[in-house]
Order: structure tokens, then sequence, then C-alpha cells
């Protein structure tokens, strides 16, 4: 221990640094000593004067936190990056400029500099060329213009008829857990359920998102890499240049336009500026297009006024052209405040088959209820779309899972399981398609849909670039940057433990790799290193035009 305090964490210097810092206190206190005392006021009465020190106590916090919330003392509207003005983003200074020095700072010094991106060339080298193509090992994707274009794919000739739309639905934390047979008694996504029973329908129950949290989510699945956590959407390179990759660029190849319909305001992420640069031809932001008094919650406008209102206009723009429809809503987030008997949700009737422990439970009703609002808004949307375009090619999911259901309470079961807390919901929906279009895979991810879009349409011999293979293929396993699936198992990507993927009512223990170390690693940091080199040579992208 001696020896690492003296020569790992430079032991004499920190303890001969305690002489400057003691002279600096001695000084302060004599500073402090030095400023003249103000009068406080006084009374004889022993309890009011406790009442009067209590008073201006609190009154100081409240002045405090007035003035550290931007003028107000509700922590839910002060001023945030969402928050400030479109305009004002749209002028990259002036948008830096409105954060204030000190939060900067602290968010500097908060967020270091990713792990991947002070890696060298040469050290991620051979991490990437471990999980490249055979065709591209020994660093022959090394004269390509980056490594994601390795991963370029043969469509084998398509399953359906061209479609004129195809929409892709990414639902606010629209999860697998309350699609599950063991909690039947919630009906709060019964939509989502009806749509599943289609026969031409076709859904996976275990199915990981390419993000724990929403942004690198959609984010991967509109660039075609994994965003691991760099927030490409925030990076400026990211909104002048693209990747070949691109779910919109590689559509277009097809003959597609893409348009990309957020239930909020595309400044928020400055996907304004990042969706047109990964090739969408139009960002359609709610708070644009919907009425200006329409009800929000901080995240973006309510879930049915920006659906209907985005069908009234995909209707009223329909021509001859093609169209992929990019579509993300807002509403079912954290701190669950939306006025929900006003929209129709009666939880004496959602909820009559649970315990009055739940059913009455007003905290757990806020997120049952909003859960069930959002399934209503996005069923309505897709059985609107379906009557207008019954040729469409519809793909629901959600952004990432989420775990609105407490196990214990209809369950013997105390623990939520790996797979409730990482699975998020999918299903596809097209006349020419069945459960069998699969291939009999029980497990999928984000990052196979693009593929499988382009299997499902594409002509024969079209070529794409996917990192991994489509859902009309076997697939043994899913890996990502934070977790990872097979057929039996699900895992964490920082921990050397997994789970079975059974579907149960009792407690499931949590396995340890018998390695000790996290199963697929290999993968997982040859994906993440992928996404940094990518990072590390803005000068390699794409410009966008």
């Amino acid at each position: 221990m001696l020896d690492i305090f003296f020569h790992q964490n430079h032991g004499a210097l920190l303890m001969l640094s305690y002489i400057p810092y003691t002279v600096f206190c001695w000084w302060a206190c004599k500073a402090f000593l030095a400023i003249p005392q103000i009068t406080y006021y006084l009374v004889p009465s022993g309890a009011l004067q406790m009442a009067i020190n209590v008073g201006i106590v609190l009154c100081v916090g409240l002045v405090f936190y007035y003035f550290r919330y931007g003028g107000t003392l509700i922590h839910d509207n002060k001023p945030e990056w969402d928050t400030i003005p479109s305009i004002v983003k749209e002028d990259i200074f002036m948008a830096r400029a409105t954060v204030d020095d000190l939060v900067a700072l602290e968010n500097v010094l908060k967020h270091p500099l990713q792990e991947g991106l002070k890696h060298t060339d040469e050290q991620d080298a051979p991490v990437i060329d471990a999980i490249m193509p055979e065709n591209m090992k020994q660093e022959k994707w090394r004269t390509l213009k980056n490594p994601a274009e390795a991963f370029q794919r043969t469509a084998k000739g398509p399953h359906i008829k061209k479609p004129k739309h195809i929409f892709l639905i990414v639902g606010e934390s629209y999860a697998q857990m309350p699609l599950d047979d063991i909690y039947s008694d919630y009906h709060i996504m019964d939509g989502a359920k009806a749509f599943r029973k289609d026969p031409h329908t076709a859904s996976l129950n275990n199915f990981l998102p390419a993000g724990m949290i929403s942004r690198p989510a959609i984010v991967s699945l509109m660039t075609g890499i994994f965003d691991a956590k760099l927030e490409l959407n925030e990076r400026e390179d990211f909104w002048h240049g693209t990747l070949a990759t691109t779910l919109p660029n590689q559509l277009r190849k097809l003959g597609y336009r893409s348009i990309y319909w957020y239930g909020g305001n595309p400044t928020y992420g400055n996907f304004d500026k990042y969706g047109p640069a990964v090739g969408f031809d139009k960002v359609m932001g709610a708070t644009e297009f919907c009425p200006p008094d329409s009800p929000k919650t901080w995240v973006g406008v309510y879930d049915h006024i920006f659906l209907e209102h985005a069908a009234d206009l995909i209707r009223e723009m329909d021509d001859d052209t093609p169209t992929f429809h990019y579509i993300y809503t807002t509403s079912n987030h954290g701190p669950y405040k939306m006025p929900l008997k006003d929209l129709g949700f009666d939880a004496d009737a959602v909820l009559k088959d649970l315990p009055e422990s739940v059913r009455h439970n007003h905290k757990k009703q806020k997120v049952l209820g909003t859960y069930w609002y959002s399934d209503k808004a996005i069923s309505n949307f897709v059985k609107s779309m379906q009557e207008t375009y019954p040729d469409a090619l519809f793909i629901v999911t959600g952004d990432h899972a989420h775990v609105p259901i407490q196990p214990n309470d209809t369950l013997a079961r105390q623990e939520v399981t790996l797979r409730e807390q990482f699975c998020t919901s999918f299903a596809m929906h097209h006349p020419e398609i069945t459960q069998d279009i699969l291939a009999g895979n029980t497990i999928g991810g984000h990052m196979n849909i693009m593929p499988t879009i382009f299997e499902l349409i594409a002509p024969k011999g079209f070529q794409y670039y996917s990192l991994v293979p489509s859902l009309t293929e076997p697939i043994e396993q899913v890996v990502t940057p934070y977790h990872w699936l097979t057929r039996e198992q699900i895992g964490a990507a920082d921990k050397p433990i997994y789970q079975s993927l059974q579907v149960t009512d009792q407690d499931l223990p949590y396995q340890e790799e018998a390695s000790g170390k996290v199963r697929y690693a290999a993968e997982i940091a040859g994906w993440d290193a992928i996404t940094s080199w990518i990072v590390r040579h803005p000068e390699e992208l794409y410009a966008h035009k």
C-alpha cells in the first residue's frame, strides 16, 4: 500500500500540498472573521426567534433555487436546452452561448472524453478486424472509406411487392414486458396485442434495442452503425457529412424519399440538422405542424394529436413517389403528468383484472395509464394508415425497454428479469407476409430492421450495407454495445452475467460466466471501435448535399 501511495498516487506531493492548503485555510478564516457583522433581528421569545430563523433559512433556500432554476421554483419548468427557442438554436454560436458557463463546465467535467476516442487507429484495428467478414479480414477493410462499408450484402430477391409506403414506428418506451402472457391482466397494450394477432403480422418477443435510452437507439436505426454512447446527432461533423450505411440514403437507391416525423421539436438533439445529413428529405416536427395550442409534455406534443396531424399531412402530400416514414412518438415518458381521465383512461375498466392495490394506486395508474394512452394512439394511427394504404409495410418497435409493471404486484416473483429490463417490442405487417417470414427466429434487434426491409423489397442483386443480417435469415445471437441475446439466454455487456429467457412467474437466478469474462466481449468491443473510428475520422464522411 505504501508503494502504491507514494509511486502511483504521488503520495509525497499530496502530503506536501497540505502546507499551502493549511496556509490558505488560515488566510480564508481570517478573511471571513474580518467581515463586519450584520445586526440580526432578535426577539425576546425563544420560540418566535426559532420560527424567524427557520423562515430566513427557508427564504434564502427559495431565493437560491428561484435563480438556479431560471426564474421558477418548479423543477420541471426550469430552462433547459430542449426549451430554448428553435430560432436561437439555428445559430451554433448563440445555441452554445445560451448554456450557462458554469453549467457547461459541470457537463464537461461530468462527461469525460469517451474511452474509444482516446484510442489510436493502431489500437482499434485488431479489435475491428476480429468482427470483420472473412473477405475483409487482415485489415483489407482499411482500403475502404470507413470500416462499416466492409459489411456489404446482396439481396436475394423480394419477398413482397414493393410497397408505396413504408412506416417505421418507434414508440417511446414501447416495451415487450406488458405483452408477455404472464401480465395478461394488464390491458395497457391491447392495441399492440391485436396487431400481433393479425395473420399477416410477424413478431418477436425477444428483441434488443440499439441503445439503452432514446437517442442512441433512434440514431442507430437511422445511421446503420451503433451510436455507442457517442451521441452522433450532437456532433457537428455529422450535420454536414454522412455514411453510405444510413437507412434513408440506401432507400433512396430504391426510389424512396424519406421523412422523419418527430413528436416534439426537431431541434431537440439537433435532429433538424442531423436528419437531413443522414438522408431524410424532410424532418417534420410536431411542434411545427400541429396547432400552436396543442397540449404538450416536456418532451413533445401529445401522441394522438401528433399522429392524427401526421396522418393528415401524409395523405395530403401523397403522390407517385414511394415514401419511407420514420415516426417517433414521445408521450410515454416521465414524469407522467398527462390528464389521463380527459384522454379516455378509465382505471377501473382498463385495470379491472388487477388487485385493488394496483388499480387504486395513483402513482401506478399514471404510468400504466400513459402506456395505455400511447398504445391506443399508435394503434389508431396504424389502423388509419392501413385503411388508406392497405399495401403498406408497417414496422412497429420501441426505442428502448422500460419496466411499467412491478412483478410482485401480481406474481410470486419479486425481481425484474434481464429480459424485461432490456427487451423492447417488435412486430411488422404486410398483406404478403406471415410469421414464417422470420425463418424460425425467436430473437432479433434494432439493427436487423434495416437489412430486413431490403430483403423484403429489394430486387435480387441489390447491394446494401448492414452490420448484421436480415431477420429473414436464421440468427443465433444478437450483440449490441449494451447487451447480448441468444435463443436461450440474455446478458449484459458490462458484467459477466446472464439469465434465462424463460418467461415465468418465479424468480430466475443470475448465472455467472465460467470464464469470468463477458460473453461476446470481442464483438461488443468491435461495434464500439467501428463507431469510434468513424468519429475520429470525420474527413471520411461523405459530404451532405
